[in-house]
């Protein structure tokens, strides 16, 4: 076999191999999908059916809600707390990037963070 024909199924074989990966991380991808965003499924269903899955007796579920409960409201007052710090920090990055930025460049980097923070909303990655 001359080294051009060995090139040509060398570069065949790579791919196959590359067709074959993308396939399985593609069907990895979907089956994960299926497993954990369902359309229309509520955050609330999810937990519930990941705590399902825990076989929770009636005891443990109570003290796991309750546990999460109080966790919850723990949390929303340490974000009320700092919600006005965070807000001035954001403030004052914005004025020290409207100093480096022209206007226009200014307002597309709104309009990006905008979207960023839109999809970080309705589930997608946060910034």
């Amino acid at each position: 076999m001359d080294s051009a024909n060995k090139s040509r199924w060398q570069v065949r074989a790579a791919a196959v191999v590359i067709f074959v990966l993308g396939f399985a991380a593609g069907s990895l991808a979907l089956n994960v999908y299926k497993r954990w965003a369902r359309p229309g499924e509520s955050r609330q269903n999810r937990f519930e059916r990941m705590l399902d899955t825990l076989q929770l007796n009636a005891d443990q579920k109570t003290q796991v809600h309750q546990i999460l409960g109080d966790t919850r409201a723990q949390l929303q007052a340490v974000r009320k707390e700092s919600e006005p710090r965070v807000a001035e920090i954001r403030r004052l990055a914005d004025e020290r990037l409207q100093k480096v930025l022209t206007p226009e460049q200014w307002k597309q980097f709104q309009q990006e963070r905008d979207a960023m923070r839109s999809r970080g909303r309705r589930g997608g990655p946060r910034e």
